[in-house]
């Protein structure tokens, strides 16, 4: 089981993901605009985060370019969810650290299969752990 924060303003697609992701095992927070990632990573610890680009507040590129730059670099694996599907908001996501992309509408199922991939792939990392991931 890992724990998964949902940031999405769409309060139909945030319910959609905490039940799939609920149902897959995960411990689920949402937050519904991008002011409300920073300040529930500290308190919720995400082991992973689905994060959609067009929020209110703060968008998605903004927070993902805030946790993978500078003295504070978060760990933590960054999916982005959204209905941008240009390649410069792809190939941006991706240069900025996302761990994967994956363009709306979506199949719920390939969601759960690309997390469960990106956290193995984190879990099997830690084995060899040299002490440069966050704790968690």
């Amino acid at each position: 089981m890992a724990r998964i924060l949902i940031a999405d303003d769409d309060p139909l697609l945030r319910a959609l993901l905490q039940h799939r992701l609920a149902a897959d095992g995960h411990d689920v927070f949402a937050v519904e605009h991008g002011g409300q990632v920073l300040p529930a990573l500290a308190d919720f610890r995400p082991d992973l985060i689905v994060l959609d680009a067009m929020m209110p507040v703060m968008d998605g590129f903004e927070i993902l370019r805030r946790l993978k730059s500078g003295a504070d670099q978060d760990a933590t694996p960054v999916i982005m969810l959204t209905a941008l599907k240009r390649e410069p908001d792809i190939v941006g996501a991706l240069q900025l650290g996302a761990a994967d992309y994956l363009v709306k509408p979506f199949i719920p199922e390939e969601l759960s299969q690309r997390i469960r991939r990106i956290l193995a792939v984190e879990t099997s990392g830690e084995e060899h752990d040299t002490g440069a991931r966050r704790p968690g």
